[in-house]
């Protein structure tokens, strides 16, 4: 199975007042595994940012002064994401400024949501959590995810994050590490939770028992034994 967790940044809220995308930023996840793999692109939207969206991310004008046009990106983004599962935070934004955008181009391609499948978290949040905050930050903190490095909006980071987040809201991870309460959490509400995920991270040292140790362990399932329901540590052997 074969996802793309995607965001955007754009100039303004509305594409009915012709606001364009200046950055795309793209992860890649196959059958629940971020694979290193992942398309980000800034572009020039021929317009200028409005005032409110710099506050939010921080890209002017002159820096986007010289950046691609969409139409000179547009075949290698929809080749990374063509055919894919598009796992996006408020689905309905970014889904209704990729689909402006190629409304531009002559001739039009299909619309985004034709050529994919579309997930949108935040209405998987809300089912899951009705009547709570359901920001990307809010559920960073809900499920532990290391938010830190956020502190304007990006779209390659975005998109990183809510993977992470994606990853711990639909695979349970999370609420067998939480237990039944916080108390192990640390001051900043993040330890002992899920971290930014490395694709590339080294495998963990496997550490074999002593004989010590597993006599212990053998003993301590003896004593769960002895009222005579069994042990479902030994129900295989």
């Amino acid at each position: 199975m074969r996802q793309i967790v995607l965001d955007t940044e754009t100039t303004g809220l509305e594409t009915s007042q012709d606001h364009r995308i200046i950055e795309i930023g793209c992860v890649e996840v196959v059958n629940r595994k971020l694979t290193g793999r992942h398309y980000h692109q800034y572009i020039n939207p021929q317009r200028a940012v409005d005032a409110g969206a710099f506050e939010v991310h921080g890209i002017g004008d002159e820096f986007l002064a010289d950046k691609p046009l969409f139409s000179q990106i547009v075949d290698e983004f929809m080749a990374f994401v063509e055919g894919a599962e598009l796992v996006i935070h408020n689905a309905p934004f970014d889904v209704g400024f990729i689909n402006h955008e190629l409304s531009k181009l002559n001739p039009a391609p299909s619309a985004i949501d034709s050529l994919c499948k579309i997930t949108d978290t935040l209405v998987m949040a809300r089912q899951k959590h009705p009547g709570q905050r359901n920001s990307l930050d809010a559920l960073c903190k809900r499920y532990f995810v290391d938010n830190s490095q956020r502190d304007l909006h990006g779209a390659l980071l975005d998109a990183e994050i809510l993977a992470d987040v994606y990853l711990a809201m639909t695979g349970g991870q999370v609420a067998l590490m939480m237990g039944d309460s916080q108390s192990e959490q640390g001051g900043d509400g993040r330890s002992g939770g899920i971290r930014r995920l490395d694709s590339n991270r080294a495998a963990l040292p496997l550490v074999r028992l002593s004989d010590e140790e597993l006599a212990a362990h053998n003993a301590y399932l003896d004593q769960l034994e002895q009222g005579g329901a069994g042990c479902l540590w030994r129900s295989g052997q």
